[in-house]
């Protein structure tokens, strides 16, 4: 006789008739209220994925293989269209064979691994993006001595930094939390991929105190570079606003023009994701505010940096793509 695989375990408890469940494996609900749309959904995702996958790697070839856009920047936005690439793979695969599959079960240790590749890659994103504001900063207000300040061997140092910092701290210790965590009773994970809130709602262990570390490791990843990124804008403002003439200071704003909308994108919608309350109440409105940042954001950023950026438009121009 064939033998019933569950989606999770059920241990009983010695000297009495109570029935523990404990979740070994997790169903994703994703997009369940528009199953009807499936196929059409896979078709417009599967779509959007190819198109950043692409865009990300022309930028990436582009950098690599034409010497007029190997400087700091540029090696910086290379980066930036390799993290993408890896951000997006972390969710969209899955996701796309989800929407075409009725068993959509992931495994815990499944889930944990693609909730600690999200939350490292988020905060390599954080990071650079500080990086890259940094660079901007100098280049616009400290131009004499940009080249000796950003030479190879601080934006190497920078760009391992920023991934080594993301993949390190606390990504991991988010994940590890979460795996000490006990699960039972339901499995159901309502969203289109393993994210923190959704798994928290599914423990029956105490919240209190993942919930405090949680806190305080996101506001270190995010606040402090944004904080970072900030106050580079605001000197570059400053700078720009005393410049007398206006074509100095529409030269000197369009330097930093693509990645200011790069970084109002991302943490626009990372804002509405977790700091809008309406959308930690309903689901519908998170997994629509999450796609914002976990699809549409890494697709836009090659197609703003090439429609805004000078540079890269001539290249684009004398390799007639």
């Amino acid at each position: 006789m064939k033998k019933l695989i569950l989606p999770q375990e059920i241990l009983t408890s010695m000297g009495s008739g109570n029935i523990t469940v404990m979740v070994t494996e997790f169903i994703i609900l994703g997009f369940g209220d528009l199953k009807e749309l499936g196929l059409l959904l896979f078709l417009v995702f599967g779509i959007v994925y190819l198109a950043t996958i692409a865009g990300n790697l022309l930028l990436i070839v582009l950098v690599v293989t034409q010497r007029r856009l190997q400087t700091p920047m540029y090696f910086f936005l290379a980066n930036l269209s390799c993290l993408e690439i890896c951000y997006t793979s972390n969710i969209m695969p899955r996701m796309l064979v989800d929407l075409l599959r009725e068993n959509k079960v992931i495994s815990m240790v499944g889930c944990i691994i693609q909730l600690y590749f999200f939350g490292a890659l988020g905060s390599t994103e954080c990071y650079l993006l500080a990086v890259m504001s940094y660079d901007r900063y100098l280049a616009v207000c400290r131009p004499l001595h940009y080249p000796t300040l950003m030479h190879g061997t601080v934006c190497m140092g920078l760009v391992i930094g920023s991934w080594v910092s993301g993949f390190t701290v606390a990504a991991a210790f988010q994940a590890a939390m979460i795996s000490s965590l006990t699960f039972c009773g339901g499995n159901e994970i309502d969203h289109f991929f393993c994210d923190l809130k959704p798994l928290q709602k599914l423990s029956c262990s105490d919240p209190y105190l993942i919930n405090l570390v949680c806190m305080n490791l996101t506001a270190l990843v995010t606040l402090a570079p944004f904080g970072l990124t900030l106050v580079s804008y605001w000197k570059i403002i400053s700078t720009v606003l005393h410049i007398p003439s206006t074509t100095g200071r529409q030269k000197a704003f369009s330097t930093c023009s693509s990645h200011l909308v790069v970084v109002t994108l991302f943490y626009g919608t990372l804002i509405l994701v977790y700091a809008v309350p309406l959308a930690n109440r309903v689901p519908v409105v998170n997994k629509i505010f999450s796609v914002l940042y976990t699809v549409v954001t890494p697709m836009c950023n090659p197609l703003i940096y090439s429609l805004k950026n000078k540079d890269v438009k001539e290249v684009l121009k004398k390799l007639k793509i």
